[in-house]
């Protein structure tokens, strides 16, 4: 790991977002959680302030542990069960139907591997279990779409993979869910990073 990911990266990160609107984002889809949840992506545990006492155990993975070390919550005084993995979302070690709720907030949008990754999500939710998610993707005008493409490759190079132009219901929807519930606007700040989608999504059933 060089210098920028390991001291640069996780305070940049951590900062854009930990962004005013950001946190109301999150304000709305973390406190829908509740029983056995993993989150997914944690980072520093910007979500942590939003869940209720309807999360009997929290369960939290992060590749980076730069991320997490940069948390100010205070895990005792937590008024529910919390565990901290080291791992990604590709390889989540954690047993079959183990969650009631999966969360993900800003963090499809830096996964390698999402077809992987959603296998895993699948596998770790109980029957009838529900994933909130609440990211960042592709804009709906054309215009700032074509923006979005131009300057991917060079924002994912500095971004610690973050790609701008993701097509997160589409993504949800082909690897095995179904979205019941979904919202979209455009946060305060820079377009072609600021279209947000927000929902709950569960699996297919055939």
């Amino acid at each position: 790991m060089n210098f920028y990911n390991k001291y640069i990266l996780p305070k940049a990160i951590n900062w854009a977002c930990d962004q005013s609107s950001s946190r109301k984002q999150r304000e709305k889809i973390i406190p829908l959680a509740s029983g056995s949840v993993l989150e997914i992506g944690i980072g520093s545990g910007l979500n942590l302030p939003f869940y209720t006492s309807k999360v009997k155990t929290l369960t939290a993975i992060d590749p980076s542990k730069e991320l997490w070390k940069r948390t100010q919550i205070n895990i005792e005084k937590l008024p529910f069960d919390f565990k901290f993995i080291i791992a990604s979302a590709e390889n989540i070690p954690e047993n079959d139907h183990s969650f009631d709720c999966v969360v993900i907030t800003y963090t499809l949008c830096t996964i390698p591997n999402l077809k992987l990754a959603f296998s895993e999500i699948k596998r770790v939710l109980k029957p009838n279990g529900k994933l909130l998610f609440c990211e960042h993707g592709k804009a709906p005008e054309k215009g700032i779409q074509k923006y979005q493409n131009i300057i991917n490759p060079f924002w994912k190079r500095i971004g610690g993979g973050c790609n701008l132009n993701r097509n997160i219901p589409a993504l949800i929807e082909e690897n095995g869910l179904t979205i019941s519930k979904l919202e979209t606007m455009y946060l305060a700040g820079w377009k072609p990073a600021s279209y947000n989608y927000w929902g709950i999504a569960e699996v297919k059933i055939f």
